[in-house]
């Protein structure tokens, strides 16, 4: 399944964008769940616009520089809401190379252990940091409490990834105790 087919589907049904303003989308309201790399977005919209998802129109920025904004079309609103309302299986978990190093443990000296989980422990709390901070601008400048805003899918993004952090902060924590008993 081409997964992000959707997620630019549903991006576009937003607001109509360039790629330029999806890529930038990717990098910072996405990027806590999903991500996709500027080489991959500009060939799936060839695709959409093939298959008759999304059209264009180009539009002149400055004096020379043409952009083209895409907007969904009937058939791509109608294949999100057919993808939307799909029951996928759960993913595999994740890759985390820390964690695959954590396993392999008794292969690194009580140094080098401390050391490694010290630094993943300050890298989490400084992503928690930022986190926050991004959970404190958006709650001063969107009115997120209804289900129906666009902005409360980015809400319960944000509040999950900062609870995400916070567990494997815990997590952390708790294993250094235990090294140090």
């Amino acid at each position: 399944m081409r997964t992000l087919k959707y997620a630019i589907l549903g991006l576009i049904n937003r607001n109509p964008l360039t790629g330029y303003d999806i890529t930038k989308e990717f990098n910072s309201g996405l990027v806590e769940f999903w991500y996709a790399k500027h080489s991959q977005i500009y060939p799936e919209l060839k695709k959409l616009t093939d298959e008759g998802l999304i059209s264009y129109e180009t539009v002149i920025q400055g004096e020379k520089l043409e952009k083209k904004l895409y907007t969904i079309t009937e058939k791509g609103r109608k294949s999100l809401q057919k993808w939307l309302s799909k029951d996928d299986p759960l993913e595999p978990t994740p890759k985390d190379i820390f964690k695959l190093k954590a396993y392999f443990c008794d292969e690194m000296d009580h140094d080098t252990l401390i050391k490694q989980f010290k630094n993943t422990l300050t890298k989490h709390i400084e992503r928690l940091e930022y986190l926050e901070n991004s959970m404190d601008e958006l709650l001063k400048t969107k009115d997120i409490l209804t289900v129906s805003s666009s902005d409360f899918g980015g809400y319960i993004i944000l509040n999950g990834a900062i609870m995400r952090e916070k567990s494997y902060i815990d997590w952390l924590e708790d294993c250094l105790r235990k090294m140090h008993l």
